[in-house]
């Protein structure tokens, strides 16, 4: 029978405990959401849906075509400037996806004969890029300069080294001092996916690569996203002229995806500046994730000292945490779930996102709800 094996598959899921369903939510919802990428409470800000609607009543429902061919409006390069120019860099690129750019930084800056040094513990598109990619992929040890140093020392030719800024699954940062010097030792490169630090970390929210002193550099390409601090849709690339030229002409997410939606970049760019004027939304969402982290280890909880503002707390397994996460949402509390294969070390975790808009009052109840329904 025509794929047969999806039942094996299902059933070996289920005795496993990491069956992943849909849950569609409703436009109003109860919930106290900790479980979403919106750091800063934007997605429902009325400057950014009165951006993504004024730029869909200008533009249209959809970008009609490649960036290449009809895609690209004059929205899209205002927010690629105004991109730019606040993370530190000297262009950005706009894609569909913070996934698609992650893709494109990858695969068109790893060529045949080059070596790929990737994280351990990065997100699942750019493991995926590395795939993709021509050149070799060698997996160093988790947020180590120096095993990425020795396996850069151990290549001759092209060589990059891809890194998240901001781990996903703890909220742990990458040490990207130490990892700009290795690179730079063997005259690598370094590709860093700051997903979960626009916005977050860096002055105003300029992201980790900006706090860092790397931002600009002839020889750093930093990817983000607009759909977590930014509360909208999309990705960007963000570098040198030379290499935001070069992903034009060889990015394949690039040259043959359909455009990011005009609302979408219309939001983005209103959400951009929302963030300008207000610096302090970025260092509101760092301290609610600190206090989240005092206030659940003070509460027998474990859970991982957050650098940016994900917080984790660890389950026992992978039962256990989607229990927990059910318990927490019955009560009143939306929670991620992290389970294997999302999790590198297999780990099970609640996941919680530290919103900047959140009150002591809710800060308070998360954690009660948290403690209440433990297994």
């Amino acid at each position: 029978m025509a794929f047969g094996w999806i039942d094996e598959q299902a059933e070996l899921r289920r005795r496993a405990g990491l069956v992943r369903t849909l849950r569609p939510r409703a436009a109003e919802c109860p919930l106290l959401d900790l479980a979403s990428n919106d750091y800063l409470g934007l997605a429902r800000h009325p400057e950014v849906t009165e951006g993504a609607a004024r730029a869909a009543r200008t533009w249209g429902g959809g970008s009609t075509g490649s960036r290449l061919v009809t895609g690209s409006t004059e929205l899209h390069a205002e927010l690629e400037g105004e991109l730019a120019d606040f993370c530190g860099f000297e262009a950005a690129l706009v894609f569909s996806s913070g996934y698609a750019a992650n893709l494109a930084a990858v695969t068109a800056l790893a060529p045949h004969g080059s070596l790929i040094v990737s994280d351990a513990g990065n997100h699942a598109s750019l493991i995926d890029g590395c795939r993709l990619a021509r050149g070799t992929t060698q997996v160093a040890a988790h947020a180590d300069p120096d095993a990425v140093r020795k396996a850069l020392g151990g290549h001759e030719g092209p060589a990059v080294a891809v890194s998240d800024t901001v781990f996903s699954v703890d909220g742990d940062a990458a040490p990207l001092t130490g990892l700009a010097e290795a690179c730079r030792e063997h005259g690598a490169g370094l590709v860093l996916d700051d997903a979960h630090g626009l916005g977050v970390l860096g002055d105003g929210g300029r992201g980790a690569p900006h706090a860092a002193g790397l931002a600009g550099a002839d020889d750093v390409v930093v990817t983000v996203t607009l759909s977590k601090s930014l509360g909208c849709q999309g990705g960007a690339v963000l570098g040198p002229s030379r290499v935001i030229g070069h992903l034009v002409n060889a990015a394949r997410t690039f040259i043959f995806d359909t455009g990011l939606a005009p609302a979408a970049a219309g939001a983005a760019l209103a959400a951009l500046r929302l963030l300008r004027r207000e610096p302090a939304r970025a260092a509101r969402a760092g301290e609610v994730a600190r206090e989240l982290h005092t206030r659940l280890t003070a509460a027998g909880l474990e859970a991982v000292r957050p650098d940016a503002a994900v917080v984790s707390v660890r389950a026992p397994s992978p039962e256990q945490a989607v229990r927990w996460a059910a318990d927490c949402r019955a009560a009143g509390l939306s929670v991620g779930c992290f389970r294997p294969p999302s999790v590198p070390d297999g780990v099970s975790r609640l996941r919680l996102t530290a919103r900047a808009d959140l009150s002591g009052a809710e800060i308070e109840r998360a954690v009660r709800v948290i403690g209440e329904t433990r297994p």
